[in-house]
């Protein structure tokens, strides 16, 4: 059986339906997903898949976690440059300097014609999945 080139995303999100929404859409958009409930669970994820992940997608705020979303995204960027990062939040909004250069920003709610609009602009074209490659 031929290893699948499907791209991972990593997902983390501490509101379960939240969590489970926004993986439906990102399958929907091609990807294979891992998800983490807080910044601790991605961090240990992506200890152990980062060769294959190429996208966090985070919310902001994570209680319990000592790190918060914008935190992650600084770790994830200086760590595993590789991976594209999209922050989510419907309460925060980014400062100068929360978050990395590369990673962008959505506002919640958010719904899947969004997000993958969204994905379909920002995403660079060799790390799209065949679906959202058609999706504009």
């Amino acid at each position: 059986m031929e290893p699948s080139t499907t791209p991972f995303a990593l997902v983390v999100e501490d509101e379960p339906l939240i969590l489970m929404e926004t993986c439906a859409i990102l399958e929907d958009a091609g990807f294979r997903v891992y998800d983490a409930d807080d910044g601790d669970r991605a961090k240990e994820l992506l200890d152990r898949h980062s060769d294959s992940v190429i996208l966090l997608f985070s919310d902001v705020d994570m209680p319990g976690s000592t790190l918060d979303g914008f935190a992650l995204a600084r770790h994830v960027a200086a760590t595993h440059p590789h991976i594209e990062i999209v922050i989510a939040s419907g309460r925060v909004k980014p400062s100068d300097g929360d978050m990395p250069d590369k990673a962008t920003f959505i506002n919640k709610p958010f719904n899947q014609q969004m997000v993958i609009g969204h994905l379909a602009k920002t995403l660079p074209d060799h790390k799209k999945p065949e679906p959202l490659k058609t999706a504009i």
